[in-house]
């Protein structure tokens, strides 16, 4: 194991781990904010954001009107409690009798509406001489006596002292006091009052917010719900509503407007090209019939010369190729034709069909060349009003796919009916085809692009160019029916063909079932 290299002098030194700061778990916790805001919808953004910055207005404002409230309050009570002293040292009358100090008036009534505590202190010795019931030691813990002429807050109390002269000569304090309990009442109101205004505030803000972000937001709305109907509705005419303002929203209208116009005019283009190349192929398909006949015309004749001995081995062999050749090629001429007339809408004469006749026509030329498999029909009358030749080769080719895609002895069966209200008489409801099988089923990645054209199976034992059950949708979709494939437990496919059925006047089969041929085995 090789040494590990030691860093170079330019390497920078190892950062030792250390404990998470403060400022990054914060960046952090910002940034999930901001995803976190960034991902509400942008009304809640704007309605949310108004509100924030209301809030951040109405707290600033209730900080500054709170504190010069609270200090207006304060600076009110103490004037009141020093207006107070004031009056109570002028009305306040000391005398002595009976070598004792009275005070009059009653200190207690004058102090009771106030919920006022009074001490008259003696100077000189600092005894109390006349007190309110209750009152409290007003003195500071420094043990001095509060200064006189002025007022301070001793242990929860604005106290006031005053000094008054005696007739026998020092003076007397005389303290007079008030609970700062009572003013917390009245600040505790305006706090509550501020609080509740900021809250009320930023909750109307929100709700203004709120209002005004769906009013301005509302354009946007009208030309989403314009744009999702334009997508269900895959109308690239129609026309986006302008808003009266010329703003971004406008500006935005217009600019959609003009796509849907330039997608018109690409989507009329590519209609209009697909459309002369349906009718090219169509012509062409058409045209091609007449010269591939008389191929196969020339070429089987040489095929029946090989046969009786006119041609060498190789040019027998040559003519039997081309003939096998060009048999394949008209039947993809043909199914091209039939592809092409139903997407330019060419649709063949219609009269009444019995499907269940159809069925016993198409087992009839399949029977022989069914091989190992084991075909059933099971055909009742079933009258739609279609093209006999369509018809049949719709049939043909589910039943040819059944063949092709399954191993030999695989049953097969195949079977027409009738389905909703069209069983009892006089109802209305579909005739039903169905061609099902025992053999391995559809794989599910195979079943979305089933129908599709040019699409094979993995186990495509017959050549087929992938035309067949897209012939069948065609051939289903032109007649007003459908065509579904239903994957059958624990193997096997079901093809089930509705269309509907001829109208009653014209129900009358060609060709009559009786006896209807039933689990019959061709």
């Amino acid at each position: 194991m090789p040494e590990p290299t030691p860093p170079g002098p330019d390497a920078p030194e190892p950062v030792p781990p250390g404990p998470a700061r403060p400022g990054g778990s914060l960046r952090s916790l910002a940034r999930r904010i901001n995803v976190a805001f960034d991902r509400l919808p942008i009304r809640t953004r704007l309605a949310l954001a108004s509100a924030l910055l209301t809030f951040v207005i109405l707290c600033g404002f209730a900080l500054v009107v709170g504190s010069l409230t609270v200090h207006r309050i304060r600076s009110d009570f103490n004037t009141e409690v020093a207006a107070s002293a004031d009056d109570l040292s002028s009305l306040l009358q000391i005398s002595v009798r009976n070598n004792r100090l009275v005070v009059t008036p009653n200190i207690d009534e004058y102090a009771a509406p106030e919920h006022a505590v009074v001490r008259v202190i003696l100077s000189t010795s600092g005894s109390v001489i006349e007190n309110t019931p209750h009152a409290p030691e007003l003195d500071p813990r420094d043990g001095r006596i509060t200064g006189l002429e002025g007022g301070e807050n001793v242990d929860g109390y604005r106290v006031e002292s005053r000094a008054k002269p005696l007739s026998t000569g020092g003076y007397v304090v005389i303290q007079y006091a008030r609970p700062l309990s009572d003013v917390q009442p009245t600040i505790a109101r305006v706090e509550l009052l501020l609080v509740l205004g900021t809250l009320a505030g930023t909750g109307l803000a929100l709700l203004a917010g709120a209002t005004i972000a769906r009013r301005a937001m509302q354009p946007i709305a009208t030309l989403t719900a314009t744009a999702a109907e334009i997508a269900r509705t895959q109308d690239s005419s129609a026309t986006i509503p302008q808003p009266e303002a010329d703003d971004e929203v406008a500006e935005l209208a217009r600019t959609l407007q003009g796509m849907l116009h330039s997608l018109d005019d690409a989507h009329a283009a590519t209609e209009a090209m697909l459309d002369r190349q349906r009718r090219f192929v169509a012509d062409a398909s058409h045209e091609l019939r007449t010269p591939l006949t008389s191929v196969l015309a020339n070429l089987e004749l040489l095929a029946d010369r090989s046969e009786i001995g006119q041609l060498p081995g190789e040019m027998g062999d040559a003519a039997r190729s081309a003939l096998r050749s060009s048999r394949r090629m008209r039947r993809l001429v043909a199914d091209l034709l039939l592809l092409a007339r139903s997407d330019v809408g060419r649709a063949a004469p219609r009269q009444p069909v019995d499907l269940g006749q159809v069925v016993l026509d198409t087992a009839a030329e399949l029977g022989p060349l069914s091989g190992e498999h084991e075909l059933s029909i099971d055909a009742h009358p079933a009258i739609v009003e279609g093209d006999h030749d369509e018809l049949f080769r719709l049939t043909l080719n589910l039943i040819e796919n059944a063949v092709r895609h399954t191993p030999p002895g695989t049953e097969i069966r195949a079977s027409t009916g009738l389905a909703g209200e069209a069983s009892t008489p006089g109802g209305h409801g579909d005739a039903l085809l169905t061609v099902e099988d025992d053999g391995p089923g559809v794989s599910p990645e195979l079943s979305p692009t089933l129908f599709e054209r040019f699409v094979r199976g993995a186990g495509d034992r017959g050549g087929s160019f992938g035309l067949g059950l897209a012939i069948v949708r065609a051939v289903a979709q032109s007649h007003g029916g459908s065509v579904e494939l239903e994957n059958v437990t624990p193997h096997g496919a079901r093809f089930v063909v509705r269309l509907p059925l001829a109208p009653a006047h014209e129900a009358s089969p060609q060709s009559s079932l009786t006896p209807s041929l039933t689990n019959h085995a061709v």
